[in-house]
């Protein structure tokens, strides 16, 4: 016995090892999450995170299902197992287990322009952001000034904004995300989050006559009747530069990134300011390379109202979610990507749908977020007697597996990426080794890595809370827009220059946007 037992400790090493080694290309460079420090990079099925929680309590949600009354029937799906299997068998479903390979992947990821060593942080920025759009800003806000007046009188005090002062304008916004403080107009207070060197740029008053008159669209075209009218060109000119300037991994995530108020904000304020701060009115979901955090597509569902489109429908439907799915990966057809998805975008339907597109996908199920039409129903019922840690079961159709996967909960996992027959291992700390699917494995590496832009990243979104819909949308796309350009920074050649973390390079750029740094050209 003791032998057994020495054998199984020499083949755990071997074992961590082998695992880490599969995800070791993967893992572009740690880095990339900037400074170091404690965060939930483990696995998400035990993260603290609110995030995780939710992400976890999604996925085992069947261990909590109500007891059923004594005396009542059963439910519907109580059926006996014998007849169950015989259907999920007419249906095409199989308990026999064929190796496939995974989707070939021949592109290589990574930012798509070498910058030199001497690039600083406003040329990163401006890769995304860059000049022509910028100078469009300043011609819808002069244009809107103009139009403003003629309809509500005169404003003496009132002078063309230009491209200088634009940037100058959104540095100041920008700055918000470093200070963390809740309004911008504090930097020429005399209070905690003053700062005289940026002051002095531009008065206070001349910043309020921009912010007021500031606007990316003027006015309304005949033609248009979209929500976001007065932002959507900028956003399309975003996406642009994201495709342009970064080429993504194989594997990617669609989520919802938090953007929630800074809870440090939050914790602090009165009453009165927590009431008079409007709800959201809108979702902002992202497709996200997985092994360096990059932002690769921005989709916003605006709330225009109580209807089958809105909002409070999105959070609860499945298509509504599917749809979301679509837009986000419509440039992503026929590249053999791996996209990996949450409960309510996981279902057979679309993941089919992708599949004939060159796209595949590795999601977490619940029979409560998720579409479970034609899945087989004995894989979506507990056993009465929990099996042990670690165990699992799979039902393949075709190229799809169905995996139900124990550990302290049941979860499912719906995939058309990964092998049923490959293993893998969750590794746990201060714990041994659980053995799972690859596919699980998988799922739980990848998801660790936006867990970590979360934590890393999250913190740095622009503090400033305007009420205008379309602004919030602004600011939000550019919060996304410094991180993605702070991500290009760490994986270029000026990153070995002078190693910012993430908080300096948002102090730099804003430095630079305000003209108080030299900021040559890079060639």
């Amino acid at each position: 016995m003791a032998e057994g037992g020495g054998g199984a400790r020499r083949r755990a090493p071997a074992l961590l090892e082998a695992a880490r080694a599969r995800y070791e290309s993967l893992h572009i460079s740690d880095d990339v999450f900037g400074e170091s420090g404690p965060d939930s990079g483990g696995n998400p099925f035990y993260s603290t995170s609110a995030a995780s929680r939710s992400s976890s309590a999604a996925s085992s949600d069947d261990e909590r299902e109500r007891p059923v009354p004594p005396g009542t029937a059963p439910p519907p799906h109580a059926a006996d197992p014998l007849e169950l299997e015989e259907d999920e068998t007419s249906e095409g479903w199989s308990a026999v287990l064929r190796d496939r390979p995974p989707p070939r992947f021949e592109d290589t990821g990574g930012p798509t322009r070498k910058m030199p060593p001497s690039a600083s942080a406003v040329d990163f920025f401006q890769l995304l952001v860059p000049d022509n759009v910028l100078k469009n800003m300043v011609v819808q806000t002069n244009m809107y000034a103009r139009k403003f007046q003629e309809r509500f009188g005169s404003d003496g005090a009132w002078v063309e904004v230009t491209l200088a002062e634009m940037k100058a304008f959104l540095g100041y916004v920008i700055s918000t995300s470093v200070s963390h403080c809740e309004s911008v107009l504090s930097i020429w207070s005399g209070g905690f989050y003053s700062n005289r060197s940026l002051a002095l740029v531009m008065s206070q008053a001349r910043f309020e006559k921009i912010l007021k008159y500031f606007h990316v669209v003027a006015f309304r075209s005949s033609q248009t009747t979209h929500g976001l009218y007065k932002v959507q060109p900028f956003l399309d000119s975003l996406q642009s530069g994201f495709d342009a300037a970064f080429r993504p991994s194989q594997t990617q995530v669609l989520h919802e990134p938090l953007i929630d108020e800074d809870p440090v904000f939050i914790a602090t304020c009165t009453e009165r300011e927590l009431r008079k701060r409007k709800k959201r009115k809108f979702s902002l979901w992202v497709r996200q390379c997985s092994s360096t955090g990059f932002i690769i597509q921005i989709y916003v569902h605006l709330k225009e109202g109580s209807g089958p489109d809105g909002l409070d429908a999105l959070k609860n439907k499945p298509q509504l979610h599917s749809m979301v799915a679509r837009s986000l990966c419509r440039n992503a057809a026929g590249k053999n990507y791996i996209i990996f998805t949450g409960p309510s975008i996981t279902s057979l339907n679309l993941f089919e749908e992708f599949e004939k597109q060159g796209i595949y996908c590795c999601g977490l199920l619940s029979s409560r977020k998720s579409d479970c039409t034609g899945l087989p129903p004995s894989m979506l019922t507990n056993p009465a007697i929990p099996p042990a840690r670690g165990q699992h079961r799979i039902r393949t159709k075709g190229n799809m597996s169905l995996i139900c996967w124990y550990n302290k909960g049941h979860f499912r996992f719906l995939t058309n990426a990964y092998s049923p027959v490959q293993q893998g291992v969750i590794i746990k700390r201060r714990s041994r080794e659980i053995p799972c699917p690859l596919a699980v494995e998988a799922f739980a590496a990848h998801l660790s890595y936006i867990c970590r832009y979360d934590d890393k990243y999250s913190k740095y979104f622009i503090s400033h809370k305007p009420n205008k819909t379309w602004q919030q949308v602004f600011w939000f796309a550019i919060s996304i827009a410094v991180n993605n350009a702070y991500i290009l920074y760490k994986m270029s050649d000026a990153y070995h220059v002078k190693r910012y973390s993430r908080a300096q390079f948002g102090e730099r750029l804003v430095r630079e946007l305000l003209g108080l740094e030299d900021t040559s050209p890079a060639l």
